[in-house]
């Protein structure tokens, strides 16, 4: 059976399907059945604090892995991520890199305190928060920019996704946060950036130490894909606000930060536009940022710099979040790509071959001008 095939035919397949699956399975558990209930009763599985019987909750392994594990899983994923970090990259591609992680942070962050200013900052328009346009619009799919620019683009658009995967995981958006008023203590910024910064240190040491975690960038999406996905109703997926809601999001991440990336890319006249839309996307790994979010200020409020009341209402809104941004993912996932091939085209129609250096593109138009 080709399942994984199949999986990843679905645009973010790896992260958005198993989401799927456990947010199915627990709406499944929450209809508390009599013939589910009945059957796990029959063998063994203890009641819930409820009284209930439920598939994810049967205890040991299973109970630890698919239904608590997310934070866990996150962060065995940001070691990872944070271990492919190479400071070690070209000059052109180092500049690239930046240009487009600033420009793409300073456009979600803009966004994100327009809306919570013109709106609820925890429940806005179609339910959007500052937490899911942030964590959506600053977090580009590396994967798919990898691809795009390895095919429309040049080795230094290829390389700056070293700089890009800086936006791995949750930092950019706790950081917002903190900067719009929510105070988190420097353990919080601390226990979010300590596993990617280990992962960074021991993969610049050591380039097997790399290659050894590198695999850990993928592995662990599904699964704690599928934890998230166990803490929610499937329900949610079929609100109109919820859909409405990720599909502005998307849009709005596509449009915004490709063209504010293009316009930075224009203002340091760098010839190709193809890296910012490129970037233009939503990495299926932003969906586990609203779980991780909750989870610090959780730690905030342990320490009394946050209130319990904040602390609850970033926790009440990160489900509703985390399915705002799989639709948010499943749009860019196909707006990109095709904004790609458009800004291809129309640079080939002006002369500029996206897949040649700025050098080379200057010096071939040099000589066409002297020609001339």
């Amino acid at each position: 059976m080709k399942i994984k095939q199949a999986i990843e035919k679905v645009p973010g397949g790896l992260m958005v399907v198993p989401l799927m699956l456990g947010a199915l399975l627990n709406t499944i558990d929450q209809l508390h059945l009599p013939v589910i209930m009945d059957f796990l009763k029959s063998l063994g599985v203890a009641q819930t604090a409820e009284g209930n019987y439920e598939m994810l909750r049967i205890g040991g392994f299973s109970e630890a892995l698919f239904k608590n594990g997310a934070l866990v899983l996150i962060a065995l994923f940001l070691f990872c991520a944070g271990s492919q970090m190479n400071i070690r990259v070209g000059g052109t591609a180092l500049k690239k890199g930046v240009l487009l992680t600033t420009s793409k942070y300073l456009t979600g962050l803009g966004i994100g305190v327009l809306f919570g200013y013109l709106f609820d900052p925890m429940a806005g328009l179609f339910g959007l928060s500052t937490i899911a346009i942030i964590a959506a619009m600053t977090n580009g799919n590396g994967g798919m920019y990898a691809a795009l620019t390895g095919q429309y683009g040049n080795r230094s658009d290829v390389g700056a996704v070293a700089v890009l995967s800086l936006n791995d995981g949750p930092f950019f958006t706790l950081m917002s946060l903190g900067l719009l008023g929510s105070k988190f203590p420097v353990i919080a910024f601390i226990a979010v950036l300590l596993p990617i910064g280990i992962g960074m240190i021991l993969g610049n040491l050591d380039p097997e130490i790399r290659a050894f975690l590198k695999p850990g960038e993928i592995l662990p999406v599904p699964f704690f894909a599928f934890a998230l996905g166990a803490g929610m109703n499937f329900a949610n997926f079929f609100n109109p606000s919820v859909v409405a809601a990720g599909l502005t999001l998307g849009i709005l991440t596509t449009v915004l930060t490709g063209a504010t990336g293009m316009l930075v890319f224009k203002l340091f006249r760098e010839k190709s536009q193809i890296a910012p839309w490129a970037e233009a996307s939503t990495a299926g790994n932003a969906v586990g940022t609203p779980a991780a979010i909750a989870a610090a200020a959780a730690v905030a409020a342990s320490s009394g710099m946050m209130s319990k009341a904040e602390a609850a209402s970033y926790a009440e809104i990160a489900n509703l979040a985390t399915a705002q941004i799989s639709i948010a993912v499943l749009t860019t996932a196909v707006l990109c790509p095709i904004a790609v091939i458009l800004v291809d085209k129309y640079q080939k129609r002006k002369g500029i071959d996206g897949t040649l250096e700025s050098e080379i593109v200057n010096t071939k138009q040099g000589t066409q001008n002297i020609a001339k």
